[in-house]
């Protein structure tokens, strides 16, 4: 797609929805959701930096992601249980 009529699409889309107004629960909730995501990924990343002196590594995908996304940083540390104790 053309970078101008991406932008032209954008240009026309903000002011719409500004007098349309846009619905503010579900934009709350979805940023709420991708801040907790991120900062578990992070986490995870830092349990990996500092794990590896120790040989603990728990890979970054999507089941990891969303224990810690939805488990904060007990899921961290179970994930990290597991590895220990069970892998």
């Amino acid at each position: 797609m053309d970078p101008v009529l991406v932008i032209l699409l954008l240009a026309m889309a903000i002011p719409f929805l500004l007098v349309i107004g846009l619905p503010a629960k579900p934009l709350k909730w979805f940023g709420q959701v991708l801040t907790r995501l991120i900062v578990a990924v992070i986490l995870l990343f830092f349990v990996n930096l500092f794990g590896a002196q120790f040989g603990l590594h728990i890979p970054i995908n999507g089941f990891t992601a969303v224990v810690s996304t939805v488990l904060g940083i007990p899921g961290v540390l179970s994930l990290t249980a597991i590895h220990i104790w069970i892998l």
